[in-house]
């Protein structure tokens, strides 16, 4: 019988491999992790498991729509499972941890720009930045 992460991944089109459904667990497990982090869990359930496979991997996820993929500035890529939805992302200017924010427009786009130039908008990515609670805590 087929998981649900079995079933998402073939109804995206893609083959179910070991490799696919350990980086998945990871990212359930660790929302907002980099390739690093990813590789380092698929490792405990997959060893051998080379960093550019996790790569590999994590690309073909996120163009199969199963993971979104943030790119904070000043940060590598992070990943996550939570998709489908029009959440915004904060970022600690300390730590770099980073935690979901949900959008106080509640439909995309969250932004209206002055101007399109003919594009016609979806999606606005967001990103906030401040001191996460532990930061803030070390602080005083």
């Amino acid at each position: 019988m087929a998981t649900d992460l079995e079933t998402r991944i073939r109804d995206a089109g893609l083959r179910v491999t070991g490799q696919r459904l350990a980086v998945l667990t990871a990212l359930e497990r660790a929302p907002h992790s980099d390739a690093d982090t990813v590789h380092r869990s698929v490792q405990g359930e997959l060893p051998g498991t080379s960093l550019q496979a996790v790569y590999v991997v994590l690309n073909a996820l996120a163009n199969a729509g199963l993971i979104r993929r943030i790119e904070p500035a000043g940060s590598p890529a992070l990943y996550e499972r939570r998709i489908g939805d029009n959440h915004h992302h904060v970022v600690c200017t300390s730590c770099g941890a980073v935690a979901d924010v949900e959008c106080v427009h509640g439909a995309a786009p969250c932004l209206a720009p002055s101007s399109t130039g003919g594009f016609v908008i979806d999606t606005a990515e967001v990103t906030f930045w401040g001191l996460c609670p532990a930061c803030q805590s070390q602080q005083h």
